[in-house]
């Protein structure tokens, strides 16, 4: 199957203002990832980085808005500032080393035991609800003080 990539960008840093220009964005944080499935599981990998911009008085000017339609502008920003076949290709290898691995950790396990696997823990929120009977019992007895 072939890998799927999506760009998540989860913040923005901008100048308030800056050559004439309200929200001029700076920096770009980003996160590219690619997820493929195999046999029945999903392997992922992402690389995580940001990117500069600086904008200079009299080029065009994209004014910041908060909808999809503006991410996809600063997404073409990204597209056309990064290398992304190569972002793509370090993506691949690193899900192709995932499904079929080519090393793996040896050790003495008297020097180094594996640990046990972790037993699941389901945690329950317990709440104390007073009644109300207990209630009444407080407030009569705090006001015979």
């Amino acid at each position: 199957m072939a890998i799927t990539y999506k760009w998540d960008i989860p913040a923005m840093n901008s100048h308030i203002q800056s050559e004439g220009q309200d929200n001029v964005i700076y920096t770009v944080h980003y996160r590219y990832t690619g997820s493929e499935e195999s046999g029945g599981k999903t392997y992922s990998s992402t690389n995580i980085g940001t990117q500069s911009y600086t904008y200079v008085a009299g080029e065009p000017f994209t004014p910041y808005e908060n909808t999809e339609a503006f991410e996809n502008v600063v997404i073409g920003w990204l597209e056309g500032s990064l290398d992304v076949p190569a972002m793509q290709a370090s993506i691949a290898a690193s899900i192709q080393s995932q499904i079929t691995p080519v090393n793996e950790d040896l050790f003495f396990t008297w020097n180094n035991p594996q640990p046990l696997p972790e037993e699941e823990v389901v945690e329950e929120e317990v709440v104390e609800e007073e009644s109300e009977e207990e209630e009444s019992e407080e407030e009569s007895t705090s006001g015979d003080e």
